[in-house]
Order: structure tokens, then C-alpha cells, then sequence
């Protein structure tokens, strides 16, 4: 399921705003501009709400002691964008891993990127690229798959499928607020993204990552839905990149 080649390409497309373990990035290249909305799916292991946005330090296990880490599923779909002549409208791609103990100095312990079959070459690269810039930091570890992804949103519930569910999966649940209406967390940044429409809180059902070793199944914690928008003219590592 993993692609070296592919791998290789990421990591060479981020190595302006992501090194891999410490390594030294060679010159940055300039970029085509490029644009990217996209809702995002997604769940952690932290309690309900994810601490991480406030703190340096997740939690552990549904808080208890054991270990501190955030282990995530974000499954992605673009709703418009393009890098340059590439359109990525529709394109879909699920990013899971772990964010470990301590990021106050940027670094998480492990990403996998797994893309949509139906993506093509120049739409991976392109979302490569565009990651770099919403999520600004270092990975000890950053690998590439592809899968066949399955992607619906609802006002009530939302579910993301990866193979099916083989390789992962995650459903969310309205969380129930004074009114039928969602509640929704707003004026709180999102990584490295300027803007966002608010996080939809949406406890998981489920939020589960079953591919290659480093497989993990959570319920009942962490999960929300989120709208963002970006483009190479914001400010950021990226943008300064290709200026």
C-alpha cells in the first residue's frame, strides 16, 4: 500500500516548511500559486474538546494517565482549489498519525498521507504542496499510501471510510446543543490556515487507523467537522516559499 516513490515526492514538495527527522531542506523551489477549500473530517484520540488547540501538551487516553499523545484521522475533501493549471475540485485524502507528547517545538512524531485512487499524479503533488502550509511543522516520520476513500457530510452525521473501513474509518455524531442547530467553536485558528468557518462539534462514534503497524481504534472521544480556506497569497511558510 505504500509508494516510495510517492513518498519521496512529498517529502522533496515539503521540505521548504516540513524536515524529516532533522534532516537539512534544500532550497526552496518556487511554487505555482494555488488555492484550497476544503472539509475536513475529523477525529482524535483527546476528550471532547480536543486540548491540543489550547495546550502544548495532549492528552492521554481519554485523559488518564499512561502516556500523552493525539492520535488522529483527518479525511479531507476539496471542495474548490487549484496549484497553477492543476484543478483539485472534489479531490479526496485522508491524513493519519500521531502528534506525540510534546509539540511546543513543532515537532509530531508521525503522518501517514494516504490519497484517493482517483487522484492523479499532478493532484498528489499539488495537495503535497498545499499540506506544507496547513500543517507547518516536522514530522519524525511522514509516509504516503493510496486507498480507495469513501467521503459523506451531513448536518446530523458524518462518516469517512478508507477501503472501505479496512484501513480506517470515522463517524461522527451531532453533538446536541440548546437548539437542533450544531455547536460550533469560532475565532480559534486551525494550524496554519487563515481562515475557517468554525469547528463543528461532532463527538466519533468511531475513529479508527488499521493499516501497517501502527494501528489504533478510538470511540467516543474527539471529533468535529471544519471548513478551510487557504491560498499561496497568505501569509506562512508556504507563501514565503514561493516568493
Amino acid at each position: 500500500m505504500k509508494h516510495t516513490a510517492l513518498a519521496a515526492a512529498v517529502v522533496a514538495l515539503l521540505c521548504a516548511v516540513v524536515a524529516i527527522a532533522g534532516a537539512p531542506a534544500p532550497p526552496a523551489a518556487v511554487s505555482p500559486a494555488w488555492n484550497f477549500n476544503a472539509t475536513i473530517i475529523e477525529a482524535c484520540s483527546c476528550p471532547m474538546f480536543c486540548q491540543c488547540y489550547f495546550n502544548s501538551h495532549p492528552a492521554g487516553e481519554h485523559g488518564e494517565a499512561g502516556g500523552h499523545y493525539c492520535k488522529f484521522n483527518n479525511a479531507f475533501k476539496v471542495n474548490k482549489g487549484s496549484f497553477g493549471t492543476v484543478k483539485l475540485d472534489g479531490a479526496k485524502f485522508w491524513v493519519a498519525g500521531d502528534l506525540g507528547g510534546d509539540f511546543s517545538k513543532g515537532m509530531m512524531d508521525w503522518a501517514v498521507v494516504t490519497f484517493d485512487r482517483a487522484t492523479t499524479k499532478e493532484q498528489r503533488d499539488a495537495i503535497a504542496t498545499i499540506l506544507g502550509s496547513v500543517y507547518p511543522v516536522k514530522w519524525n516520520s511522514l509516509t504516503t499510501a493510496e486507498g480507495d476513500m469513501s467521503w459523506t457530510a451531513g448536518k446530523d452525521e458524518a462518516r469517512a471510510l478508507l477501503d472501505g473501513g479496512k484501513s480506517g474509518e470515522v463517524v461522527l455524531k451531532r453533538f446536541q446543543g440548546n437548539t437542533n442547530e450544531p455547536v460550533v467553536i469560532r475565532n480559534l485558528k486551525y494550524w496554519g490556515v487563515p481562515r475557517n468557518d468554525g469547528f463543528i462539534l461532532m463527538p466519533n462514534v468511531v475513529e479508527a487507523y488499521r493499516a501497517g503497524d501502527k494501528q489504533f481504534e478510538y470511540r467516543g472521544t474527539n471529533g468535529f467537522m471544519i471548513t478551510i480556506d487557504s491560498s499561496s497569497k497568505d501569509s506562512g511558510p508556504a507563501a514565503k516559499a514561493g516568493r
